[in-house]
C-alpha cells in the first residue's frame, strides 16, 4: 500500500486543470489555496511577459515544476517538421525563462505515415533540440499517450516505447513523464515504472481519473476518486522506484471548467487527499 497522503507540499496542478484562469489567476488562487508548485501550458504564456510572469511566480512562493507543451515532430512534410523544431525551442526558452526545470513533450504522430516513421522522426526531433534543452538546463520529459491518440497525437503510446527511446537517446536531460491517464491499462506498466528508476529517467508522474463511461476521450477526465483507475497503487510504483517530485493534477473536463474554479480547487483538495 502507498503511504496515505496528508499534506500538499507535493501537490502540484497544471494551469489546464483551472482552464478558465490566466496564468495570474493561477498562481494568486493556488497559492491561496495552499497550493504551491504549478505545472505552465503555454497557451497561458502566449500573450504574458516571461519576466513579469516569473517575477509573479516568485512573489508567491510557486515552485514551476514543468512547463507543457513542447512536441509533435512528425509530419510528411519537411517543412512542417522544422516548424515543429522552431516551436520546441521557444518552448525551452519560456521552459527556461520562468524557471521550468522540465518540458513536457506530447511528442506527435501524422497518420499519413507508419508509426515507426512517426517514432524516427520523433527521436531526430528530440536529438535536434536536446543541445538548446542542455544549454538552458531544461529536461526533455518524453510522455506516452494512450493509444487512442496514436493516429494524431502521439506515436509514443507505452511506457516501454518511452523508456526505450530515452535509454538509445541517452542522456541525463532526457527521460519520461508518467500519466496515469494514459498508462493505467498498461499490465507491464510496474515493470516499466521500475525500469525508470533505474536508469533515472522518471521526471514527471501526472495525476487524475478514468470516468466509466468516459463520454469524451479527451476532455472528460475525472477527478481522483471519480473513475477506476488505481491512483495510490501507481504512486507506490513511481515512489518505490525513487522518484520524490511532484503528483501533478493534470484534468481536461468539461464538466469541471464550468464549475466555480474556487470550489473545484477544494475539490481537487479533498480528492488529493482521499484518492491519490
Amino acid at each position: 500500500m502507498a503511504k496515505p497522503i496528508t499534506d500538499f507540499s507535493k501537490l502540484c496542478v497544471h494551469t489546464l486543470t483551472t482552464r478558465p484562469w490566466d496564468l495570474k489567476q493561477c498562481i494568486q488562487n493556488f497559492s491561496a489555496a495552499g497550493i504551491h508548485a504549478i505545472t505552465i501550458w503555454r497557451n497561458v504564456l502566449e500573450k504574458q511577459n516571461l519576466h513579469e510572469a516569473k517575477r509573479m511566480l516568485d512573489d508567491y512562493g510557486m515552485q514551476v515544476v514543468s512547463v507543457a507543451r513542447g512536441g509533435f515532430f512528425p509530419s510528411v512534410e519537411k517543412e512542417n517538421r522544422h516548424l515543429a523544431i522552431d516551436d520546441n525551442l521557444l518552448a525551452i526558452e519560456q521552459a527556461s525563462a520562468v524557471g521550468a526545470p522540465v518540458l513536457v513533450l506530447v511528442c506527435g504522430a501524422d497518420g499519413r505515415q507508419s508509426l515507426e516513421k512517426s517514432r524516427e522522426q520523433i527521436q531526430e526531433g528530440i536529438e535536434q533540440i536536446l543541445p538548446d534543452a542542455k544549454k538552458a538546463g531544461v529536461k526533455l520529459a518524453i510522455e506516452p499517450l494512450h493509444p487512442m491518440y496514436a493516429g494524431d497525437r502521439s506515436a509514443i503510446n507505452t511506457l516501454a516505447q518511452a523508456n526505450r527511446m530515452a535509454e538509445e537517446i541517452n542522456s541525463e536531460y532526457v527521460g519520461v513523464a508518467v500519466d496515469v491517464y494514459h498508462l493505467w491499462w498498461d499490465s507491464n506498466l510496474q515493470h516499466e515504472i521500475a525500469r525508470c528508476g533505474r536508469n533515472g529517467n522518471l521526471l514527471a508522474f501526472h495525476i487524475c481519473d478514468w470516468n466509466v463511461p468516459t463520454v469524451d476521450f479527451l476532455n472528460d477526465r475525472g477527478l481522483m476518486g471519480d473513475g477506476c483507475i488505481n491512483i495510490p497503487e501507481i504512486r507506490r510504483w513511481v515512489e518505490d522506484a525513487g522518484f520524490s517530485g511532484c503528483n501533478e493534477v493534470e484534468i481536461f473536463s468539461e464538466k469541471y471548467w464550468l464549475m466555480d474554479q474556487i470550489e473545484y480547487l477544494e475539490k481537487i483538495k479533498n480528492a488529493y487527499l482521499k484518492f491519490s
